[in-house]
């Protein structure tokens, strides 16, 4: 994400801010000016079945007063309304305040955003007319659907998030930040003898055109989803039992932050997650050092990309796990002055009238050493996992995780290729087993959302790497 400190029109929503903050009677003020439009198309079997754009935009006002937080919001952006908003939030923190028991300490000086951050290809995004993604939907569909006979139906979806912030703080934030998040999603499904499967391919990133289809063109990613439904008609079950697996960056991803990730967001820490008082022990193998971070790591492009977070902190590289050891949760404002340690930048609102949650960003594990190639030939008995597919995971780090498809190893060759395979295990177990993790770096999930009762978008990725889990097949 390209850094400028030039004036621009929106600099405009920055000066109003600051002129409806003067004057407010509360310890700490943040008001936060929110534009979102998005662009969407869906294509089902030739048809056009969804093309639409929106816009959504406003102002959160987040106040604390009277040791209690209170939140209001309006989408007129006028200098009266946002008073009025703050005037409404600080009501709120008051009745609230009746409530508590102990007060909220307010937040403790730290480094605040101060300039003007835009994603690269943003602008060339936004003037691309729907009829080229209309087009683009059109051509990827139909070539999914006529690349095989036993394919039945396929289905492409474009998606892209256009947002536009303005953030200023009582003490002393004032950030503009403009993003472009796009995602294309290609899916086909194939029949044979009463037997249907499904072939996935997707792809989402913070950043242009180019940056969405860096890996593959949608052309190869129709031809990729189709292939994988064919060829999984003709897949056994495996039988199910504990097992040596080799997991693509998907899963890495999958499992770092949905069974890790989510243990040690703070105010999870708070209400007792498997990670509550375990800073400075030993949750993985030494082999794992495990980062969130608002930057996109090693590659370009992923889809968590936030240079700001949505209380004015910039964003940065936060190690959760060090080389096996827990050496961090993820923090807000609030959280960090009630652990008494550095916010990480991870307070997240997924529009104006949603108060900042806190939320990853980008999670992932650090490459190690090595080939994916070295790492199947040095496995005598195990297993290559690909695609992460649905699943659940819980606060003890409890998960169980589909994926789209499995390769047997046996003597260092890959064998044949199964279907339906899940794996389970309690996150922190599973990782204390890594015993190997490739030189290469993925990020593999930036397309949809994450839900913590609003969405948001991140992405997660890493290494190829070796562990020990429950594989789910015939007999589990």
């Amino acid at each position: 994400m390209s850094h400028t400190a030039s004036p621009t029109p929106s600099d405009d929503r920055l000066h109003l801010l600051e002129d409806a903050l003067q004057g407010a009677q509360a310890e700490h003020v943040l008001l936060r000016w929110h534009h979102k439009s998005t662009r969407s198309v869906a294509v089902e079997k030739g048809r056009v079945d969804n093309a639409a754009s929106n816009t959504y935009s406003g102002i959160g006002v987040r106040v604390l007063a009277h040791g209690s937080y209170g939140f209001a919001s309006t989408d007129r952006p006028e200098r009266d309304a946002i008073r009025r908003a703050i005037e409404a939030a600080t009501a709120a923190a008051k009745a609230s305040a009746r409530q508590r028991r102990e007060k909220v300490p307010a937040p403790p000086p730290t480094k605040l955003a101060r300039g003007t951050w835009e994603s690269d290809g943003a602008r060339e995004l936004r003037e691309r007319p729907m009829e080229a993604l209309l087009r683009l939907c059109l051509d990827s569909e139909a070539a999914a659907r006529g690349s095989s006979a036993t394919i039945q139906s396929a289905t492409c979806g474009y998606s892209e998030i256009h947002e536009e912030k303005a953030i200023v703080t009582s003490d002393g934030a004032r950030a503009l930040v403009r993003v472009a998040r796009p995602e294309l999603r290609l899916f086909a499904v194939a029949a044979k003898n009463g037997q249907m499967q499904r072939g996935v391919e997707t792809s989402g990133v913070t950043g242009g055109w180019q940056c969405l289809f860096q890996r593959a063109s949608a052309a190869q990613m129709a031809d990729r989803a189709a292939r994988k439904a064919v060829e999984l008609l003709e897949a056994e079950r495996p039988q199910g039992g504990r097992a040596t697996v080799i997991l693509s960056p998907a899963l890495v991803g999958m499992l770092v932050h949905e069974a890790v990730g989510h243990t040690v967001e703070a105010d999870f820490v708070l209400a007792g997650s498997v990670a509550r008082g375990r800073i400075g022990t030993r949750v993985a193998s030494d082999l794992v050092t495990l980062e969130d971070s608002g930057h996109s790591e090693f590659l370009a492009g992923a889809g968590g990309l936030v240079e700001v977070d949505d209380e004015g902190v910039p964003t940065r590289r936060t190690t959760i796990i060090e080389q096996g050891m827990l050496r961090s949760y993820l923090h807000d404002r609030e959280s960090a002055a009630l652990f008494g340690v550095e916010p990480t930048g991870n307070a997240r609102a997924w529009e104006y009238d949603n108060e900042p949650l806190i939320r990853m960003r980008n999670t992932y594990i650090r490459p190690g050493a090595g080939s994916l190639e070295e790492l199947v030939a040095g496995t005598d008995d195990g297993w290559l996992l690909e695609g992460a597919s649905n699943g659940q995971a819980d606060s003890n780090g409890e998960f169980m995780f589909g994926t789209h498809e499995a390769r047997r190893i046996v003597g260092g060759k890959l064998g044949e290729r199964m279907k339906g395979v899940n794996i389970s295990g309690s996150a922190f177990d599973v990782l204390q087993t890594v015993d190997a993790v490739t030189g290469d770096f993925r990020w593999d999930l930036g397309s949809g959302h994450c839900g913590k009762g609003q969405p948001a978008k991140v992405d997660a990725g890493g290494p190829w790497l070796r562990c020990k889990v429950v594989l789910g097949g015939k007999e589990a």
